[in-house]
C-alpha cells in the first residue's frame, strides 16, 4: 500500500480521522473511550506481581513501617517481603501509641502487636532493629524470644529501649551478640537495661562503629571490656550510667573520634588512650579528673563541669595541650578566679561559647576579653551570664581601656542574660573597638524569661519576676548610655528585652 501523496509529491500526514480510525486502542479487545482506561488498569494492576520478587522486595524495604504493613495487607507480593522486611521500628508512636486520641487503648494490646509482627517475621534478612518498649507493659516474659527471632547475623543496628528506670531492668544477654552478629553489627543502643560483658563470652566486634548507653547499668571495668573488643568504635555515647566510677578508654580504640558522657554522676575519673579523639563532650560532671592522652587532634571540646574556675583552666592550660581546637564550650558554676592574660593562643578556634555563674562578687567580666585576644581565628562568640557585680551605675562611671588588640575574624558576639555590670558594659565595648569585622552584635538582657511568646516566667512568684525585670531595665539603661553610641554603621545591633507590657502590673 502506497503512502498518500500532497499536490507538490510529498507525504501527507495522516489526518485526526485517519489516527483515530488507526489506533491501536480502537481495536484492544473490541473496546472504546472508557473501556480503554479499564484495560490500562487491568494491565497496570497485573504488571505489578509480574516484577521479579527481588525488585517487589527492595520496594518494599524502603517503605516506612506503617506504610510497608498497609502494603502487605492489600498484596500477597508484599505479604511474602513483610516476612523478611529489613527495618523492624517497634515503638509506641509508629504502633499508635500517642496518635490514637480520646481512645483508651490498654498497652498491654501494643505488646501483643509486636508479639505478632515478630512471630510473622521469618527473621531473615532484619538490618536494623528498633525496639523500644518504655512505658509498654507486660513485655519481660517475650522479650527473650523477641530478640531470638529479630536479632540474627546480618543485622547492622540493633536499638533496645527497654524497661523504665522504675521497673526491673531487663539484662541483655552477652550471648545476643553471637559470633554472627558480632560480625555484622555496625550501630548498637541500649537503654533502660543492665548489660553485664566478660571477657569470656564477649568476642571481637570488628565492624562497630557506634555505641550508646543511656541508663544502663554496667560498671567501668565491663565497658573496658567491651570497649577493648570494639577497635572500629568512632562514637561512644553515655548518658545517666549511675554503675560507672572510672572510666577508661583502652588503647586499641584508634578510630575513637567521639565521645560524649553526660548525667554520669558517678564518675570521677576519665582516662583516654585512645589518641585519635577529635571531639569530647563532658557534661554535669561531679570533680571528675579528666585525662585525655594524646590531643592534638581535639577539634571540639564541650565540659560543663561543677568545679570551681573552669574557665581560667580553660585559658591556662588548653592552648598547649589542645593547640588545633576550632570548636570551645565551657560552662562553669563556681568561677571566682579572673581569667589570666597569657601569651599562649587557639591558633585555630573559630567558635567559643562561655556560661558563667560567678559566686564572687569580686569577679570581673572584663577578663574574659583575654579569650578575644588569644583567639585570632575567632568567628563566633557566644558569652552566657548569670549574676550581677559592681553595676556601672555605682562609682565611677569612666570605663577602664585594655592595649588595643584589633581583631579580624569575628563577625557575631552574642551576650545572653546581659545587665549592668561594669565588666560586661566594659567587654561588650572593648569587642566593639578591637573587632574590626564585627556584622552582629546581640545583647539579651531578657536570659530566656519575661518575653510575650515564651511562658518560662509563669508560675514564678512576682517578687522574682519583679528581680528578674528591674535588673534587665538596668541592663537596658546601660546599653542605651554606654553602648548604643560605639556602635559602628556596619554592626547589626539587637537588644533583647523583656515585654514591658505583659509585665506591666507586676513592675
Amino acid at each position: 500500500m502506497q503512502p498518500k501523496r500532497d499536490a507538490d509529491g510529498r507525504i501527507a500526514s495522516p489526518s485526526s480521522a485517519d489516527k483515530r480510525k488507526g489506533s491501536p486502542c480502537q481495536h484492544q479487545d473490541g473496546h472504546h473511550g472508557d473501556g480503554d482506561s479499564q484495560v490500562a488498569a487491568k494491565r497496570m494492576r497485573c504488571s505489578i506481581p509480574a516484577l521479579p520478587e527481588d525488585i517487589l522486595h527492595h520496594i518494599h524495604s524502603l517503605l516506612p513501617l506503617r506504610d510497608a504493613a498497609r502494603a502487605a495487607c492489600s498484596s500477597r507480593a508484599f505479604l511474602r517481603s513483610w516476612r523478611c522486611h529489613p527495618v523492624l521500628t517497634l515503638t509506641g508512636y509508629h504502633l499508635g501509641l500517642g496518635l490514637r486520641k480520646n481512645i483508651c487503648v490498654p498497652r498491654e494490646d501494643f505488646t501483643h502487636i509486636i508479639d505478632n509482627i515478630l512471630r510473622k517475621h521469618s527473621g531473615v534478612g532484619i538490618k536494623i532493629l528498633e525496639l523500644q518498649i518504655s512505658g509498654i507493659f507486660y513485655t519481660c516474659d517475650y522479650l527473650d524470644s523477641w530478640l531470638q527471632i529479630a536479632v540474627r547475623p546480618g543485622i547492622e543496628g540493633l536499638t533496645l529501649g527497654l524497661c523504665d528506670e522504675d521497673e526491673t531492668k531487663y539484662d541483655v544477654p552477652c550471648t545476643l551478640l553471637s559470633a554472627g552478629v558480632r560480625n555484622s553489627i555496625r550501630d548498637l543502643q541500649l537503654l533502660y537495661c543492665t548489660f553485664h560483658p566478660t571477657a569470656a563470652e564477649l568476642g571481637p566486634l570488628r565492624n562497630l562503629t557506634s555505641l550508646a548507653l543511656s541508663h544502663v547499668s554496667i560498671s567501668g571495668d565491663e565497658l573496658e571490656c567491651f570497649l577493648s573488643n570494639s577497635p572500629a568504635l568512632r562514637q561512644l555515647r553515655l548518658h545517666n550510667c549511675q554503675d560507672i566510677v572510672c572510666l577508661k578508654i583502652p588503647c586499641v580504640m584508634l578510630q575513637l573520634h567521639c565521645m560524649k558522657v553526660d548525667y554520669c554522676l558517678n564518675v570521677r575519673a576519665i582516662e583516654s588512650k585512645a589518641r585519635n579523639l577529635s571531639s569530647f563532650f563532658l557534661s554535669h560532671g561531679k570533680r571528675v579528673k579528666v585525662s585525655l592522652g594524646e590531643t592534638l587532634q581535639m577539634k571540639k571540646l564541650v565540659m560543663q563541669r561543677s568545679n570551681s574556675n573552669l574557665i581560667c583552666y580553660a585559658r591556662c592550660e588548653l592552648p598547649s595541650s589542645m593547640p588545633n581546637l576550632e570548636s570551645l564550650s565551657i560552662c562553669s558554676n563556681h568561677e571566682r578566679v579572673n581569667t589570666p592574660m597569657l601569651p599562649t593562643k587557639f591558633m585555630f578556634l573559630k567558635w567559643l561559647s562561655i556560661s558563667v555563674t560567678s559566686t564572687s562578687s569580686s569577679y570581673d567580666h572584663f577578663s574574659l576579653a583575654y579569650f578575644l585576644d588569644a583567639s585570632p581565628s575567632l568567628e563566633t562568640w557566644l558569652l552566657n551570664v548569670a549574676g550581677e557585680h559592681a553595676s556601672i551605675f555605682k562609682g565611677s562611671s569612666q570605663l577602664r581601656q585594655m592595649p588595643e588588640q584589633h581583631h579580624t575574624r569575628l563577625k557575631s558576639f552574642k551576650i545572653q542574660g546581659f545587665n549592668s555590670s561594669r565588666g560586661l558594659v566594659e567587654l561588650t565595648c572593648y569587642v566593639l573597638k578591637n573587632a574590626q569585622s564585627l556584622d552582629c552584635l546581640t545583647l539579651d538582657t531578657t536570659n530566656g524569661f519575661l518575653k510575650c511568646d515564651c511562658d518560662m516566667s509563669s508560675g514564678l512568684p512576682a517578687p522574682l519576676i519583679r528581680g528578674y525585670l528591674m535588673k534587665a531595665r538596668r541592663g537596658a539603661t546601660a546599653i542605651r548610655t554606654y553602648i548604643k553610641d560605639k556602635v559602628p554603621p556596619t554592626v547589626k545591633l539587637t537588644v533583647v528585652e523583656p515585654c514591658w507590657q505583659c509585665h506591666a502590673d507586676i513592675v
